[in-house]
């Protein structure tokens, strides 16, 4: 069945088999608890609808940016974008299919050398070139929400694109959701990370999530 498909059209079905908030989506408020090591920092957080974010009573500026930063990555990923909004520039093609059966696409066009593999129509790893480095990522489990899939488990790591270098060493992530009204809402993500053989634990906990008003 795959070999009959041309790899746009399966890349197409994988990309829009991802769960994203639709345009009625009205953003959420929730209380926050970051956990550091032993540190431990608690506070209030916003998704407003245009999905800009916002951070509440938190003093340290470091760890209120932090904050942000995973506010902003959740919002960026449930945008929702038609394929040719973002994929007009490119081209697809096939490359290896590997042992577990995920096939590989290989963009030309605007995204030249950036590569994807999906399996049971589901992106599963992620080669893509972004702000002067390469990012990886491996995604080992999902959750299947009826409305497209959002990744649970999964890795990420970033290399200089020339010398393979690494700029930032490997992250593992879980990520945990629950159903707000209509909208799946991240409601936990735990990062560990391990440079210079010490690993760093940081968790997001997100509870007492409301729906904003329209």
């Amino acid at each position: 069945m795959i070999e009959t498909m041309e790899a746009q059209e399966l890349f197409r079905s994988a990309y829009e088999n991802r769960y994203t908030w639709d345009r009625n989506f009205p953003g959420y408020e929730a209380d926050i608890t970051y956990q550091r090591g032993d540190q431990v920092f608690t506070g209030q957080v916003k998704i407003n609808q245009d999905l800009s974010a916002e951070v509440f009573n938190i003093d340290d500026p470091q760890v209120k940016k932090e904050i942000h930063g995973q506010l902003w990555e959740i919002g960026i990923h449930r945008i929702r974008r038609s394929f040719e909004d973002t994929h007009a520039e490119n081209t697809f093609r096939y490359g290896n299919t590997d042992e577990t059966g995920a096939v590989e696409i290989l963009l030309g066009g605007k995204s030249e050398g950036d590569s994807y593999k999906l399996r049971n129509n589901e992106v599963c790893h992620v080669h893509r070139h972004i702000h002067g480095v390469v990012v990886s990522i491996d995604t080992f489990s999902s959750h299947d929400t009826g409305q497209g899939y959002l990744s649970h488990r999964y890795d990420s790591i970033y290399h200089d694109p020339k010398t393979g270098e690494v700029k930032t060493p490997k992250s593992d992530f879980e990520d945990n959701y629950t159903k707000v009204g209509d909208y799946y809402i991240l409601s936990s993500r735990k990062i560990e990370t391990e440079a210079e053989g010490q690993k760093i634990t940081k968790q997001f906990e997100f509870s007492n999530i409301k729906l904003l008003l329209n």
